[in-house]
């Protein structure tokens, strides 16, 4: 297959893409992915979409159900964490650690995710709110929409400029990656990554985002002041929750070892969720693109062939994972509350089998962790041929 060359884009929703700096209007100065212009597969789409909602007459965002939930996880890890507070013994400490470590996660998958797409609601202000819930839970709202809805979304398993799907010099999740001998046993060691996520960013990661300002070719712009201020606060208050308020109720080694339980737990159920979707062998990949290439496809269709579905039918995984089980939907409609996700997917499988694209669904978490499993051992092999270093899209 014919690598693309990657462009900004915003995500507003599907095929809505600026070559711009969405954040100051600045020029983009990186290397652009030209796709198709929107023609009769994307048109299709956004019409039935579009249709479903005149249909049902539902809102796209501002739904009740989503601001209830958000109350549930929420009070649900505020809850884990005042248990943790006033817990006694190792088993319970564990116990609350592990509840407060996937509550968090909940609130990622459902609220800050929203937040930051702007899929919460239709207010600025409400998505805003919705989006600093990362910064609570030690991460940066700023950086993730540079990050994710740029970086990823835009070049969605494209080599380089897809940041998501690195891990650096410590294993190899694309063809296009370099190889080394030690990464036949990744499908053995990457588990200990993954649960180290959090803690990294949480630690180190965002720091060092703040001096690099760079997610593959994504350049971020200097933080504005209120931004630097909100970078800087929620640093406090992290370490603030983390460890010194626990610290007035416990042991150090006690707050310690809690935390480390706490953050893995959150690290390993948001990286093990993403790679399903993307990391497997079901997903098309794209080496690091040139700069002349021609387009070869629509963005949308660009959006399908390299993400994947994993139990669509699960409705406790449908609630708790924020709809990111349907990581199709998500990446054509980033902008809508993924409350309407399940209904949305036959809708989009339909299109996708009219139009001849590939649409791809693991039928539960097994088989897509199973998928993953292999697809780590293959990307651990010293790859024999040009043809394993270019993943085809079949």
């Amino acid at each position: 297959m014919t690598p693309p060359v990657v462009r900004v884009l915003s995500c507003r929703h599907m095929g809505d893409r600026t070559n711009v700096n969405e954040t100051d209007g600045t020029p983009s100065p990186e290397p652009v992915t030209r796709y198709l212009p929107k023609a009769a597969f994307s048109n299709a789409l956004q019409e039935r979409v579009d249709e479903y909602f005149v249909r049902t007459g539902k809102s796209r965002r501002d739904l009740p159900q989503m601001f209830l939930k958000t109350a549930v996880v929420m009070s649900a890890m505020v809850a884990s964490y005042i248990g943790l507070l006033h817990t006694e013994g190792a088993a319970m400490g564990a116990l609350m650690a592990i509840a407060l470590g996937l509550s968090m996660a909940a609130v990622g998958f459902n609220v800050q995710h929203d937040g930051n797409h702007g899929a919460y609601s239709k207010h600025a202000w409400l998505n805003r709110t919705a989006a600093i819930a990362l910064d609570l839970l030690g991460g940066s709202s700023y950086f993730w929409r540079f990050k994710h809805n740029i970086a990823h979304h835009t070049h969605t398993n494209v080599a380089v400029h897809d940041t998501d799907i690195s891990l650096g010099a410590l294993g190899r999740l694309a063809p296009g990656d370099p190889h080394r001998s030690f990464y036949r046993f990744q499908h053995l060691y990457v588990w200990g990554l993954y649960a180290m996520l959090a803690i990294e960013w949480q630690t180190t990661g965002e720091i060092r985002n703040l001096m690099r300002r760079q997610f593959g070719f994504t350049k971020v712009p200097r933080l504005p002041v209120r931004e630097q201020i909100l970078f800087w606060s929620a640093r406090v208050v992290f370490v603030v929750l983390a460890f010194i308020l626990p610290l007035q109720h416990h042991h150090w080694s006690f707050v310690l070892w809690t935390y480390l339980l706490a953050s893995a737990t959150l690290g390993l159920t948001i990286a093990v969720v993403f790679q399903l979707a993307h990391c497997v062998g079901e997903a098309a990949f794209w080496n690091r693109p040139v700069a002349d290439q021609a387009a070869v496809r629509e963005w949308s269709a660009h959006q399908v062939e390299s993400t994947v579905d994993f139990a669509q039918n699960n409705a406790f995984l449908c609630w708790f994972l924020g709809g990111l089980n349907f990581q199709i939907e998500h990446h054509l409609f980033p902008k809508i509350c993924h409350l309407h996700y399940p209904a949305l997917a036959p809708i989009v499988e339909q299109v996708c089998r009219e139009y001849g694209v590939r649409y791809r669904s693991h039928v539960s978490v097994r088989a897509a962790l199973q998928s993953h499993w292999r697809w780590l051992k293959e990307m651990g092999r010293a790859p024999t041929s040009l043809g394993d270093v270019a993943h085809r899209a079949a």
